[in-house]
């Protein structure tokens, strides 16, 4: 590759300073672009050029951008427009080099009813869509289009149906342009396995690896590892055909990841992710490979026909998010003093000094540790969450350390209901003994105690003024009024959503915590509050 190249990345934060690693590596130039309020930004800091935009959203700005700055490839990153078809044909057609899967791929692929109907053809298992009717309750509303949790609601009953409807549609209209939902069927204690894909345009798909996804909240993605402990070969190797047998139906290219949820023998396929994912540093750990690499030759038209993937001890990654350890509410705020440990691969994409906004990601970094096995790797992950310090605002870095510690995490038990089970920052279950004497009815003893799962919404309820008797109703986190469903005088009645707030992309209802009638509504729409302002004034009924 050319030193006279230069890449332009469409996206901010640790993925842009991921990408331009290696392209620094490579001897390729660098561009980075900063949306409002983002000019100072820790990525911005380590690009060898930076170009305004008035939006990350803007694909004509970002082309532009690309073309005004020299840049000849733009790399999307993840989020924003990195799915975008639009996005990448807007960029193939300026000349430039699209770093990603091409905008046919990603149209069909990236569609969710799509995905699951170019699986079926495929002889890949997918899990049932429908009416409500047909479904049953409880059930999950998607959104078609993009990822990360956003624009995802569980329902357990038709009284909940049209508000998780409703939701799920605006928050998917607002984190990906289409508010498109639809109805799935729900799976209660699932694993969350996915597949690292590298597609060429020559017809070459490979599987570079499987990962676990399942420890999650808001159905986001908190802890990643590969391999993923405890799966049977047989199930393992069934998700990499399945994910390659995907792939070569849709006819992919570049990095991408099939997921897939595993219950018991049985696997489902989920959707495609056509970019690289958050958690594709534990696939580098362990294949020694670099993904955006390889990105960048697949770009180039370049073969993978010969490239020998391997795999080498187990690896894990944690992230560090700005946000509260047992709600998981986004906190904003000012990183007064920030130390990252240097024992592992840190992927930061602020620095000390930096302030975390309610507009962006609350991500602060990824912690990846790799070992022989899951216990050293586990290990090592868990002494760096301790060498990690973020003063000046609220963080999960006690979760992460509560995580990491939990006897059944560390001992593989791990489904996307783990934080139902266990409850953030619970005390630790007692071991049972093994073997055959698992439980007390041996002994005649009575089950061990168990903790009632904690819900977000009662979780923030309960840290209300509201909930105390006087009547105010305060924010549980910092963030943009969206919607207001009472007026003055209203009668309501307990759990009735008030208010909802917006904020990094997120929607938090507030609702009341009795019955009673609103004695005053004390915001607008279009408000930006802090955490604890007071939203609504409720009369006891």
């Amino acid at each position: 590759m050319s030193a006279a190249r230069k890449l332009l990345v469409a996206n901010r934060g640790e993925i842009a300073v991921r990408i331009f690693s290696t392209c620094r590596r490579l001897g390729i130039g660098t561009v980075a672009v900063t949306g409002p309020g983002d000019e100072s930004a820790f990525h911005a800091g380590v690009a060898d050029s930076v170009v305004a935009v008035p939006s990350y959203l803007d694909a004509d700005a970002l082309v532009a951008a690309a073309t005004d700055s020299g840049a000849t490839l733009v790399h999307p990153g993840y989020g924003f427009l990195a799915e975008s078809a639009p996005f990448a044909e807007s960029v193939t057609e300026a000349a430039l080099v699209w770093v990603g899967p091409p905008a046919d791929v990603l149209r069909r692929g990236g569609d969710k009813l799509e995905a699951k109907r170019i699986a079926a053809a495929a002889g890949v298992p997918t899990l049932p869509t429908g009416t409500p009717e047909e479904l049953g309750f409880p059930l999950l509303v998607k959104a078609s289009a993009g990822g990360g949790g956003r624009g995802m609601r569980v329902v357990e009953s038709p009284d909940d149906l049209a508000d998780a409807l409703e939701s799920a549609a605006r928050e998917a209209e607002a984190a990906f342009g289409d508010g498109t939902v639809y109805c799935e069927r729900l799976l209660r204690s699932p694993r969350h396995v996915e597949v690292q894909l590298l597609g060429d345009r020559h017809g070459t798909v490979l599987a570079l690896g499987a990962r676990d996804c399942s420890i999650q909240r808001r159905h986001q993605k908190v802890v990643e590892e590969s391999p993923p402990p405890g799966l049977s070969e047989t199930v393992h190797e069934g998700v990499a055909a399945h994910a390659v047998s995907f792939a070569r139906e849709l006819g992919y290219e570049s990095a991408g990841t099939a997921e897939f949820l595993v219950e018991g023998h049985e696997v489902f396929f989920l959707e495609l992710n056509g970019r690289i994912q958050v958690e594709h540093p534990v696939t580098e750990a362990v294949t020694g490979l670099d993904l955006v690499e390889l990105q960048l030759r697949v770009a180039d038209g370049a073969p993978l026909a010969g490239l020998e993937v391997t795999h080498s001890g187990h690896a894990l990654e944690a992230r560090l998010y700005a946000e509260d350890p047992r709600t998981f509410l986004p906190q904003p705020g000012t990183v007064r003093r920030l130390r990252l440990s240097a024992g592992i691969r840190v992927d930061a994409g602020i620095e000390e000094g930096d302030e975390i906004s309610g507009s962006y990601d609350a991500m602060i970094a990824k912690l990846i540790a790799h070992g022989t096995d899951r216990g050293e790797a586990l290990e090592r992950l868990r002494a760096a969450l301790d060498d990690t310090t973020v003063e000046g605002l609220t963080t999960n870095l006690p979760f992460l350390r509560w995580l990491v510690a939990h006897p059944a995490f560390r001992r593989g038990d791990v489904s996307t209901d783990f934080l139902t089970r266990y409850p953030p920052l619970s005390p630790a279950p007692l071991e049972p003994p093994p073997g055959p004497w698992d439980g007390a009815w041996r002994l005649n003893l009575p089950a061990a105690a168990t903790f009632a799962p904690l819900h977000v919404d009662e979780t923030a309820r309960a840290g209300t003024a509201g909930a105390g008797g006087d009547g105010r109703i305060t924010a549980p986190m910092p963030g943009k009024v969206i919607e207001i469903r009472v007026d003055t005088g209203d009668a309501v009645a307990s759990h009735q959503a008030l208010v909802v707030l917006e904020a990094m992309k997120m929607e938090q209802v507030v609702t009341a915590p009795y019955d009673g009638a609103v004695r005053s509504v004390d915001v607008r729409v279009g408000d930006q509050v802090t955490s604890g302002a007071i939203l609504v004034t409720l009369e006891a009924a």
